[in-house]
């Protein structure tokens, strides 16, 4: 299950706040493009991308380009925990000519209303066949899911069908077919959850910096006051080695592309032409910059701050200022806000005077994330949260304890009974009287 599932579970990834969008159909079709200008988030994570059209350039100018990599975009996880079922309906319904020719011709408010979703009532019997599959799949994953969760707890007579409510992806009242409210629903929480995505990673990342700080505090005070004096000096040390970066360009500026353009792209900053660089730059050439291509984009600028061989440098920070790097730029040039940049878009804002002549970028090392008190209000939490765990433990402890004294008690009761049974044998062996198998029977006849 996804880090942001219901559940709410606070957790720090090794590889923290990879999120690509979700593409929802290829770019050949135009009615795929109208779902991902709507579906903020819903951009270059169900299907991999095509190769990127060749741009005409100058070949003489070009110093050394290196092939691009990334000239084919894997479809990772969404971070939605009904990622899967998202991109197997994805799949089949774009097997019909039907509901993508309507896709095709359809806007955003047909979309945005759920009128769009009424036309899963004409698609062809072989693709509604194959989504009521995939649906009483999803719903038997998500029983599976509860029942374990239940087990857990030792909790018994599961009513599957009021658990399943919590579930919004789908329309829980008919288990067996899917319906025109199921794509609707689909559609609307994955836009909902992919939305709010940001927002808790930016949430995550504070609950990140605090622990750490926490951490730091805590180790202090097993130290006596040299050693103690000794770790500050470090800390404030590495701080300062930190903070001493060549200078960081504003994302999204002259400077900051012209910078991609030369060493990322092997062309002379001389010859920087925007049109080019966004067709250059638009890896999947679905005629947009998604926010993955756009975070693409501040590669160079973050390693001039950061270095993963550097003690002082950290890559949870990294991706945190590489996502406020990208909302930045969307907040900048995204016109219409559908986490999406056109050409047009693209075009209109290297006119601005902040494209030409930005202010300074601010990195994350000129910042505080957060005040002693939001850091106090925290530690208490965690002090909760461990008294908590302590007392679990404690009550588990006390359980084990139980249970061995149960099974010694038994252990000795077994041990009476076959001390019972071995004088009884005995006895019957000095009385003469041959001992009896388990039915009764004798083991052996006595001599005649």
């Amino acid at each position: 299950m996804s880090p942001y599932s219901k559940t709410g579970n606070y957790v720090i990834h090794t590889h923290p706040y990879t999120h690509p969008s979700i593409h929802l159909l290829t770019h050949q079709m135009r009615w795929r493009t109208i779902l991902l200008r709507y579906y903020f988030f819903l951009v270059t994570c169900l299907l991999t991308a095509l190769e990127a059209v060749p741009i005409d350039i100058d070949k003489t100018k070009v110093k050394h380009t290196q092939p691009v990599e990334s000239a084919k975009i894997e479809a990772p996880d969404t971070g939605l925990y009904y990622d899967e079922y998202l991109k197997q309906v994805i799949d089949v319904l774009e097997t019909d000519n039907h509901f993508r020719e309507k896709l095709q011709k359809a806007d955003i408010e047909e979309i945005k209303s759920g009128r769009l979703s009424k036309e899963l009532d004409l698609v062809s019997h072989h693709v509604r066949t194959k989504l009521d599959e995939l649906k009483r799949q999803e719903v038997a994953r998500l029983r599976m899911l509860i029942k374990a969760k239940l087990d857990s707890h030792q909790d018994t007579g599961i009513d599957h069908h009021a658990l399943l409510k919590q579930f919004d992806h789908l329309n829980h009242l008919n288990p067996e077919k899917f319906e025109s409210t199921d794509l609707d629903m689909l559609i609307k929480a994955a836009t909902s959850d992919l939305e709010h995505y940001d927002k808790t990673r930016h949430e995550e990342f504070k609950k990140y910096e605090m622990m750490k700080e926490h951490e730091r505090r805590e180790y202090l005070k097993t130290l006596n006051e040299e050693k103690r004096k000794e770790e500050e000096s470090k800390f404030e040390e590495m701080k300062k080695k930190h903070e001493n970066h060549p200078k960081v360009n504003h994302p999204g500026s002259k400077d900051q592309l012209k910078e991609v353009w030369e060493e990322t792209d092997g062309l002379d900053p001389n010859d920087f032409d925007p049109k080019t660089f966004f067709k250059l730059h638009d890896v999947n050439s679905d005629g947009f910059l998604d926010e993955q291509e756009l975070e693409a984009l501040f590669t160079k600028e973050l390693e001039k701050v950061y270095d993963p061989k550097n003690e002082e440098d950290d890559m949870v920070e990294m991706e945190e200022e590489r996502l406020r790097m990208r909302e930045h730029v969307m907040n900048e040039v995204d016109a219409n806000k559908d986490r999406l940049v056109t050409l047009e878009e693209f075009l209109k804002a290297t006119e601005k005077k902040e494209f030409l002549e930005p202010d300074g970028w601010e990195t994350l090392d000129q910042q505080q994330f957060f005040t002693e008190e939001e850091l106090k209000a925290y530690e208490n939490l965690i002090s909760l949260q461990e008294n908590e765990l302590k007392k679990k433990a404690d009550e588990l402890q006390k359980q084990k304890e139980e249970l061995q004294r149960q099974h010694d008690q038994l252990e000795a009761q077994k041990l009476e009974y076959h001390q019972a049974v071995q004088q009884m044998e005995q006895k019957k062996l000095q009385q003469e009287i041959p001992p009896s198998g388990p039915g009764g029977e004798l083991k052996f006849q006595p001599r005649m």
